[in-house]
C-alpha cells in the first residue's frame, strides 16, 4: 500500500482533533444512505481480537423506539444525579447529554461473545478484549462520521436491561454503545463538558510515564519529554 500524503495525514488528524460528542446541535436533515453505508463499513473494518469481529449494528429511525430509549435515559439521569451533591447536582441536571430524538439515526452497537465459537485467539487471557474490539468499531465509526460532516453522540446514561428489552436483544448479546447520528448545525470548538467547566482537559504531559508507573522523566526519553510539554493539537486543526 502507498504511503499517506501530507494532505491525507492532515485529514486524519483533523478528524481526530475536531471529533465531538454531539448532543445539542442536530438538525432534521436526513443522512444519505450512501454516507451511512460508508460510515458503517468503516466501523466494520475496525481491529478485533483474534479477527473475531464481534459487533452488530442495530439501526433505529422509528420514533416510538427512540422515545422508549429516551425514557430510559431520563430515568437513569435522575437516578445518577442522586450520587452528586449540590451545587454540582443542579449543574448536572441542566446539561444536555443526548440527542436521541433530534438525531436522524440511532445505532446500538453490540458485543457477541459467542461469535466464531468459545475460543478466540488473544481473548483467553483477557476476556475484556472482545468488548475492547467493539469500542474500536465505535471509534472508527466516529472518525468516519466526522469526515463526512455527520455528528455522533454516545449516550451512556441508559439501562442495558431496558435496551435489551426495547431492541429485542438475545440474552447473550451485550449492548456496548448507543449512538446518535445526524447532520449538525456546527461542530463545537471544544467538547461540551470542557466548555461547561465540568472537568478540565488534561495535558498530555500529565498522563505519560517513562518505563514504569510514576516516572515522569528518563534520560533516554528526553526528546519526547520536551515535545510533549507543548500542546500539539492545534497544528493539525487550523
Amino acid at each position: 500500500m502507498s504511503e499517506f500524503s501530507s494532505q491525507e495525514k492532515s485529514g486524519l488528524y483533523k478528524a481526530i482533533y475536531t471529533r465531538r460528542d454531539v448532543r445539542s446541535h442536530f438538525n432534521s436533515k436526513p443522512i444519505p444512505n450512501d454516507v451511512l453505508a460508508r460510515i458503517l463499513n468503516a466501523a466494520h473494518h475496525a481491529p478485533s481480537v483474534g479477527f473475531s469481529q464481534p459487533w452488530n449494528f442495530v439501526l433505529i429511525r422509528n420514533h416510538s423506539t427512540k422515545q422508549k430509549v429516551k425514557e430510559s435515559f431520563e430515568q437513569e439521569k435522575t437516578r445518577s444525579s442522586n450520587q452528586i451533591d449540590e451545587p454540582k447536582k443542579e449543574k448536572y441536571l441542566s446539561l444536555k447529554l443526548e440527542g436521541i430524538l433530534e438525531s436522524d439515526v440511532n445505532v446500538c452497537i453490540t458485543y457477541d461473545p459467542t461469535r466464531f465459537g468459545p475460543f478466540v485467539i488473544g481473548r483467553s487471557s483477557i476476556p475484556e478484549t472482545g468488548i475492547y474490539s467493539v469500542c474500536c468499531a465505535v471509534q472508527n465509526l466516529w472518525l468516519a462520521a466526522r469526515s463526512e460532516e455527520i455528528g455522533v453522540g454516545w449516550v451512556s446514561i441508559l439501562s442495558n436491561d431496558a435496551l435489551k428489552q426495547v431492541l429485542g436483544l438475545p440474552d447473550h448479546i451485550v449492548p456496548v454503545a448507543y449512538l446518535c447520528l445526524g447532520h449538525v448545525e456546527e461542530f463545537a470548538q471544544k467538547p461540551d463538558l470542557e466548555t461547561a467547566n465540568w472537568l478540565p482537559r488534561l495535558d498530555l504531559k500529565d498522563v505519560i510515564y517513562f518505563e514504569k508507573w510514576g516516572q515522569t522523566q528518563s534520560p533516554s526519553w528526553d526528546q519526547i519529554h520536551e515535545l510533549i510539554q507543548t500542546n500539539l493539537d492545534y497544528a493539525f486543526i487550523k
